[in-house]
């Protein structure tokens, strides 16, 4: 794919990358440069501002932290002037709202089912990057959501779709499940034509969403999200939103599941992003009985991992506690002395929800004099107040 300089053609350029990109499990590509990506009317660097005065980024204090690096790519690499956007397509064979009926069985997002696709796609990234410098003698640098960077207006101005109302990208081939990836490039490169917003007057990803997360059409609270939520949040799930949670262990799908756009989308073909067994919303009980080792043992390789095992049972026991079933009133009470503060509160919560009231004043008999959390306390002391 070698480019002669002397008859080097960008736009038949581009569509040779078109080719490669495929050959490597890309779904799509698309070219955009810093000026056009801040001539967008999403106006993304104004939108990024609002995100975080509202503050809506929650605990996510990395956003502010490189806020001005995010805003502009140049700040984040001076030499760039073309910036490349991959999409691959994880779109899910099933609907994955359908496990949200199975209440003794843990809901994970569907993008963490499988191998985590950062590991899979950089490598292809980089092999493409290296094709690119090969071609154009140019620098590249390889990104996937590694960096500061506005992944999805980045994508939206590249062509590969528009920001949904979900603020989500959405594809009319791939629907709303696209992985990203950026080949950020020295080499001067055609932009790509944008995609008009196509969401019209729909708003059921606005509509489903559980904890009315969406302020606005095109506005998101991550503090409301469960995906927020369940994921990047460090500390102690707010009551509010609790119920609403259900048996979502890990992120939330919903604002995707729904979108029409949907049902362009083929399933994904690269078997690395399916589920296996042990990642296929397993069983409650199961999920119950990880102690760190098995955690770590059981979602090496996938996302989930990065959350570290007592986010993870802080979620876990929520489920527990929605499931409305005593049968899993054992395993609550032998977290009740774990040695996360984390993991000790969900499990009072859990317990009040589906242990007899009988039973929840024993064990905070026996446990509360003994607490040093406050937050802990605090539970307990709701637990007690909870009408029978």
């Amino acid at each position: 794919m070698a480019a002669n300089p002397s008859d080097f053609d960008p736009s038949a350029y581009v569509e040779q990358l078109r080719s490669e990109a495929a050959k490597l499990g890309f779904n799509t590509l698309g070219v955009t440069t810093p000026e056009a990506f801040h001539s967008t009317s999403y106006e993304p660097a104004a939108a990024l501002d609002r995100f975080i005065a509202e503050g809506w980024h929650g605990d996510m204090g990395w956003m502010e932290t490189h806020r001005l690096r995010r805003r502009d790519p140049q700040e984040l690499w001076p030499y760039v002037r073309s910036i490349i956007m991959l999409g691959a397509s994880y779109a899910p064979s099933e609907d994955p709202m359908a496990i949200l009926d199975e209440k003794d069985r843990g809901a994970l997002s569907v993008y963490a089912r499988g191998k985590d696709y950062h590991d899979i796609l950089k490598g292809r990234l980089k092999q493409l990057a290296r094709q690119i410098h090969e071609d154009t003698n140019r620098a590249c640098k390889v990104f996937v959501d590694t960096a500061p960077l506005m992944e999805k207006p980045l994508a939206a101005a590249a062509g590969l779709g528009w920001q949904g109302k979900h603020t989500n990208l959405v594809s009319t081939t791939e629907g709303s499940w696209l992985f990203l990836g950026a080949i950020l490039t020295a080499a001067n490169l055609p932009v790509s034509s944008r995609h008009e917003d196509r969401c019209g007057s729909c708003r059921r990803c606005i509509d489903v969403c559980p904890t009315n997360a969406f302020p606005a059409p095109y506005q998101l609270d991550a503090r409301r999200c469960i995906s927020y939520l369940t994921i990047e949040h460090k500390g102690h799930i707010p009551r509010a939103y609790r119920r609403a949670i259900a048996n979502r262990v890990f992120g939330c799908d919903d604002c995707l599941a729904v979108c029409p756009w949907n049902k362009f989308a083929a399933a994904a073909r690269e078997t690395r992003f399916a589920a296996r067994q042990e990642t296929d919303n397993p069983p409650l009980g199961e999920l119950l009985a990880l102690d760190d080792t098995q955690f770590r043992t059981r979602f090496a390789g996938t996302p989930i991992k990065r959350t570290g095992r007592d986010r993870f049972m802080r979620n876990v026991l929520i489920a527990v506690g929605n499931s409305g079933n005593q049968r899993y009133v054992g395993a609550i009470i032998n977290l009740l002395e774990d040695q996360s503060p984390l993991v000790r509160a969900m499990a009072v919560w859990a317990l009040s929800q589906i242990a007899e009231r009988n039973l929840v004043k024993r064990e905070a008999g026996i446990w509360l004099p003994l607490e040093t959390d406050d937050v802990v306390m605090s539970e307990w002391r709701y637990a007690l107040r909870r009408p029978a």
